[in-house]
């Protein structure tokens, strides 16, 4: 109420108080979440993103992000989002890294004009990687035929209960050199003259923050608080945004809806297997970076 009524009055006569709308963007970026986690995908932040920007009087949004990476689509979404409400809205971003913004996560980071991290934080990995596992033989030691039918001939490429051919690796190195191609543009789009000349740039390799410093991947070295007080005066104030929630206390999607109690037995029986392979998936990201 305080808030409104202050917006009636001249500025002149408001203080010098200035507010920062502050967004948190945390997990592994994946394009579907779960009953067990909600990752990052643009139907999970578009909301909130929204409300940060939309906040009046604002002259900038900070973002505190942390996240080892993932889905190159749903990084780029989020990245694409955040710089049109930033041009739309005339808002600075600030992009303050936590433990890691490596591969997507990076991605995501560069949206803001301004990168700042602690000296321990990890970042980079500057690259496109595709996992999985292969089981051909397994099948033969528990008695069990693979039987696929396809009408095209590359429709089952890669079947990890089929032998590995030599021309579907072939395929998919050829669509992540494009995807590569895409992340790279999009840094030094971003990151331009900042940009030291070393050849590991774009390699995959990922740095601490102090380095990343060094390589122009960052501006800074700080925190959250401390720089925006010092940009904006030791007046300012931080408002966490976050997602509206529904009536039950569940957070609201994109839409603006929430699920209903009796979808929520169903929920957990049919994520169970699903959520357990995201886990496993979403720990393999972090624990790349040594988390």
């Amino acid at each position: 109420m305080r808030r409104f009524f202050s917006r009636l009055l001249p500025k002149s006569l408001r203080g010098n108080t200035v507010t920062i709308p502050v967004i948190r963007l945390s997990g592994a970026i994946m394009p579907s979440s779960s009953a067990f986690r909600q990752n990052l995908s643009l139907a999970t932040t578009a909301a909130v993103i929204e409300r940060a920007f939309s906040m009046p009087d604002a002259p900038a949004v900070a973002i505190s992000l942390n996240s080892p990476g993932g889905s190159p689509v749903q990084s780029r979404l989020i990245f694409r989002r955040i710089r049109d409400l930033a041009t739309e809205k005339n808002k600075k971003v600030f992009v303050f890294v936590e433990d890691v913004a490596a591969s997507g996560g990076y991605m995501i980071a560069i949206a803001g004009d301004e990168i700042i991290v602690d000296p321990s934080s990890i970042v980079g990995s500057i690259g496109v990687v595709s996992a999985g596992f292969g089981f051909p033989e397994m099948l033969k030691k528990i008695g069990v035929e693979r039987r696929v039918h396809t009408a095209g001939q590359n429709k089952a490429i890669l079947d990890p209960f089929q032998p590995e051919k030599k021309e579907d690796v072939e395929r998919l190195k050829s669509l992540q050199l494009e995807i590569h191609d895409t992340f790279i543009n999009l840094v030094k789009e971003r990151r331009g003259a900042k940009l030291a000349e070393d050849g590991d740039l774009f390699t995959g390799a990922f740095w601490t923050g102090e380095s990343a410093l060094k390589l122009g991947l960052v501006d800074g070295i700080g925190d959250m608080r401390s720089v925006l007080k010092e940009r904006y005066g030791e007046k300012t104030k931080l408002a966490l945004i976050t997602q509206p929630r529904g009536l039950f206390g569940r957070k609201l999607g994109i839409a603006g809806s929430a699920s209903g109690l009796p979808d929520l037995g169903a929920a957990f029986a049919g994520n169970a297997a699903s959520g357990l392979l995201e886990a496993a998936e979403e720990q393999a990201l972090w624990r790349r970076y040594g988390l």
